[in-house]
């Protein structure tokens, strides 16, 4: 991993940590909260990519959007490319990792009022595991480092949280909830590193948020859930969210999928935990937990170990085509 990327790797996590605290503070609807993050940052991204594009000759854009050193075709874009004209494949699978997140939303918010916070943290926490089971299945090979370092890593969260999973009907859907998040933010992250060796950043965050954004509309209006009225203090912590977890933070994860990979990218999602805990201890007053400085260290450690695995591993890889 490059010094680079470690940098925005460190403020996207600082980014995404600043969400739970302002979701409880503007006492929003869940999918009001998803809808606005992901539109408003649609509302933001769409016209620059648009200009992008239309300021880019043919010739250009398509250096731009893939390099044959990266954008090597899996399983998945081969039987989309055989169904597909031209390269409408990227961008369906723009739109189904908009959905993806679409649903992550909608399962990891609605899940923080039914269950506890650590128990929602610990169980969306989960999504390194099933991002690197969805890597193992469309068959990019992981070190043992890399497992290890997941499991170093999941440690960490269990001694931050605790893994206070309540017992009662009305928490155990919150717990279900955030089990979903973690496997449905592990399917968006995957699909997204797939799709970011085709599209850049900018084209594929603008497709990602509409796609999420149309969707969230369309299940709050089915669901009920008022998406204004809401008072002042509620629609500033809207605008922070978009500008910090979604612009600052989904969207740099977005744009290092392509160089550090999807199961690194979920692993350091894992310090949101840490960071989250700080702002509450801030913000709420709420007492840090016990394991924090521990846990945290179990963290970074699990991190550290995933980069390297996933570095190694890359470089045995290149070793064999070069043979």
């Amino acid at each position: 991993m490059s010094r680079s990327d470690a940098v925005w790797l460190v403020v996207a996590v600082a980014a995404v940590s600043t969400s739970g605290p302002l979701v409880r503070e503007a006492a929003v609807p869940a999918l009001a909260i998803a809808f606005w993050r992901n539109g408003l940052a649609a509302g933001g991204v769409v016209p620059v990519a648009v200009a992008r594009r239309r300021r880019a000759t043919p010739g250009v854009g398509a250096a731009t959007r893939a390099t044959p050193a990266t954008a090597a075709p899996t399983s998945l874009t081969a039987t989309l490319r055989a169904s597909m004209p031209g390269g409408a494949a990227p961008w369906a699978l723009a739109a189904v990792a908009g959905l993806l997140l679409a649903a992550h939303f909608a399962a990891w918010i609605s899940s923080l009022s039914s269950t506890t916070v650590a128990a929602s943290v610990a169980l969306v926490a989960t999504q390194p595991v099933w991002a690197a089971l969805i890597g193992r299945l469309t068959g990019e090979r992981l070190a043992a480092g890399a497992w290890l370092g997941i499991a170093v890593a999941l440690a960490g969260v269990l001694v931050v949280t605790g893994f206070a999973v309540g017992s009662s009907g009305r928490t155990l859907r919150g717990d279900v909830l955030a089990l979903a998040g973690g496997v449905l933010a592990a399917a968006y992250v995957s699909v997204g590193a797939v799709v970011r060796r085709h599209l850049t950043t900018t084209d594929y965050t603008a497709a990602c948020y509409s796609v999420a954004a149309a969707a969230l509309l369309v299940a709050a209006v089915a669901a009920g859930q008022p998406l204004a009225g809401f008072d002042a203090k509620a629609w500033w912590c809207i605008v922070a969210i978009t500008v910090g977890p979604q612009l600052l933070g989904h969207s740099v994860f977005n744009r290092l999928l392509r160089t550090v990979g999807a199961t690194v990218v979920s692993v350091a999602v894992l310090g949101e935990i840490v960071g989250s805990a700080l702002l509450a201890a801030w913000w709420f007053g709420e007492r840090p937990p016990a394991g924090l400085v521990p846990g945290a260290a179990c963290i970074i450690a699990g991190v550290v170990l995933v980069a390297r695995g996933r570095a190694a591993r890359l470089a045995e890889d290149e070793e064999v085509v070069a043979g």
